[in-house]
């Protein structure tokens, strides 16, 4: 086959602009990079030998090796795994076709340093190679088959591929190495990075040097050591390569687990949430082996949803070695073996709980997302519930659950929150008056996932979860407030609120009286039952354009001076007045105003007054 010369995906191009321009200071990790993807071929070539073992028996022992050339100026990186053909090489090296590649670029800050951090953590590590090398070489076949290939590019836009003959099955990455990067010719150099990074990949890896091999990682699943010979550094490093991540672990969960089923996992949370965390089709980053034989790490079902920020590994001798996609998807042995891990993960997070500031840590990065196992019906639910924390009316700090039924009133039955965008607008919000008034706190819940499971997820400790808008004749059994001001009378209020719906018209349902407010003359809620404004604009927000502002209900204080005042204007005055009022109490939930202009005349107008 003659030369054929492609030009990089797009995609591909600026992930190779952002390399070679930058200046980065951990730019070695493109060795761990290397290796990886070595270790991962070899992995697949020791799983398609289960149904071609011809094909491991051609290759022996499963192996990688790095040979560095002075003379020549190059870094081999050398795997007799799986190997790639021509297609291979196009969609792999050529192209990103992970789904999460536009998510990368929207991650992409500006900040060169930062931007190549997460060249590895969006599965393009291949590309780190051009910050050390000007121009790389790939050759390689795929077991089973009789064509070689050899794949060039000095990272300026395009690729080549070509067919090589002599290629043995493999895969050869051949780094034709700057000036300046001379150090990663260096043995000794060579030889601290492969122990820093890849101690524990699981096939031995060789160092040539002067045509004499010296083995150098320990060549051992880290997982199957006993913790006594781990240290906090080898977890760490393990942690790093498998999530391809530069934070160090929040938690290390390391369990041999012996009995029914026999597990072996080693499984971390870590400190700083990934940037693929709410990509709907973010892959699991828990791989599965079956006596430390890879079989997949695109297992939906392995960790509930809503801990898909955990990484790791999982071990067991309980599956066979065949065992297919559609198969796992329907084990009990999986089954079990999560149970068991989630259990093990939501204890440890009990344990860590018990530290307020080490836990806030873990729930800014990752609380959103333990909050959706509230939402799905599971067993864990109440655990889930006790590791929450929130914001409330009761300080800055967050709260517990179990914290803040100690704080309820003596004759306080049930949990009170409100839900909107923005902690200082709930703060400021009028529906918290009466409350406050009262000296009762209210949860103050920001994330979208809070107007779910708050309807799924009843009760705790046997007291109800209520919005405030829906609070009821407890609140004055708890404590009367005494009124601030003389109410309308009868009269003037029932002819003010016909007014007042006459004009506003269908942009609300109802018009009525509250008590609930002391200071603010108006507010808006919805009705029981109905969608709460919160969730109204996170719908909008999804395009969902139902007409829900017939939902809603617009309150008002009779003990207000404005409103007395509002009572005895007619005309003009008293219409303008009424929309001013109404689009007030849309600010004071967050919400835009429908006709800014109109505001604006409204406000002026009366202000000239």
């Amino acid at each position: 086959m003659t030369q054929e010369t492609i030009e990089f995906q797009a995609e591909v191009a600026k992930v190779l602009d952002i390399v070679i321009h930058s200046l980065y200071s951990d730019k070695e990790i493109f060795l761990r990079e290397l290796i990886s993807n070595g270790a991962d071929a070899c992995e697949k070539l020791r799983y398609a030998g289960l149904t071609h073992p011809e094909w491991t028996a051609k290759a022996g022992a499963l192996r990688l090796t790095i040979t560095p050339d002075k003379k020549a100026g190059t870094l081999t990186i050398t795997d007799n795994g799986i190997g790639m053909n021509h297609d291979d090489l196009v969609n792999h090296l050529g192209t990103i076709a992970r789904s999460g590649s536009a998510e990368f670029f929207k991650s992409l800050s500006g900040d060169k340093q930062k931007d190549m951090a997460l060249i590895g953590q969006f599965g393009v590590g291949f590309y780190a190679s051009f910050m050390v090398a000007d121009k790389v070489q790939v050759r390689t076949r795929k077991a089973g088959e009789e064509q070689g290939w050899l794949w060039q590019s000095n990272g300026a836009g395009s690729y080549t591929i070509e067919s090589d003959d002599s290629a043995p099955v493999g895969t050869s990455v051949i780094l034709h190495l700057k000036k300046d990067e001379s150090e990663f010719l260096d043995a000794f150099r060579l030889r601290h990075l492969i122990k820093q990074y890849s101690d524990f990949v699981p096939f031995p890896i060789y160092l040539t040097e002067d045509k004499k091999e010296e083995k150098i990682n320990a060549g051992s699943a880290l997982w199957m050591r006993p913790k006594s010979e781990i240290d906090q550094t080898q977890y760490k490093d393990f942690y790093q390569s498998v999530s391809h991540a530069f934070d160090t672990p929040w938690e290390t969960l390391h369990l041999h687990v012996e009995g029914v089923i026999d597990y072996t996992a080693l499984m971390f949370i870590p400190t700083e949430a990934p940037h693929t965390l709410f990509q709907p089709d973010k892959p699991t980053n828990v791989s599965l082996y079956v006596n430390q034989v890879f079989i997949s790490n695109d297992i939906p079902d392995i960790m509930p949803y809503w801990l898909r920020f955990m990484t790791g590994v999982i071990d067991t001798k309980d599956l066979p070695l065949n065992v297919s996609r559609e198969m796992l998807q329907q084990t009990p042995v999986l089954t079990k073996i999560k149970q068991g891990l989630v259990k093990k993960i939501l204890s440890a997070l009990n344990k860590r709980a018990e530290k307020s500031e080490e836990y806030q840590t873990f729930w800014k990065s990752f609380g959103v997302v333990l909050k959706e196992g509230l939402y799905e019906p599971s067993e864990n639910r109440e655990e889930i519930a006790k590791l929450c924390r929130f914001y409330s009316t009761n300080g800055d700090d967050l709260t517990s659950l179990a914290d803040y039924v100690l704080r309820m009133k003596p004759e306080q039955k049930n949990i009170y929150y409100l839900t909107g965008s923005h902690l200082e607008s709930l703060r400021s919000s009028p529906q918290l008056e009466g409350l406050k008034a009262r000296g009762i706190e209210v949860l103050l819940l920001t994330d979208p996932v809070d107007e779910f499971w708050t309807n799924t997820y009843p009760e705790f400790d046997g007291h109800k979860f209520i919005p405030v808008q829906q609070a009821g004749d407890e609140l004055e059994k708890i404590k009367p407030v005494e009124a601030k001001g003389d109410a309308l009378s009868k009269d003037k209020a029932d002819k003010l609120l016909a007014h007042i719906k006459s004009v506003l018209g269908d942009k609300v349902k109802e018009v009525k009286l509250t008590e609930r407010l002391t200071d603010s003359a108006v507010s808006l809620i919805t009705g029981a039952g109905q969608m709460s404004l919160h969730l109204e604009r996170l719908m909008r927000a999804h395009g969902q354009k139902t007409a829900f502002e017939s939902t809603r209900i617009l309150q008002i204080n009779p003990r207000h001076p404005l409103i007395h005042k509002l009572a005895d204007l007619t005309g003009e005055d008293s219409d303008n007045i009424i929309h001013l009022l109404y689009d007030q109490a849309l600010l004071a939930e967050g919400e835009n105003l429908p006709n800014p202009s109109d505001f604006n005349r409204r406000l002026i107008q009366l202000m000239m007054k």
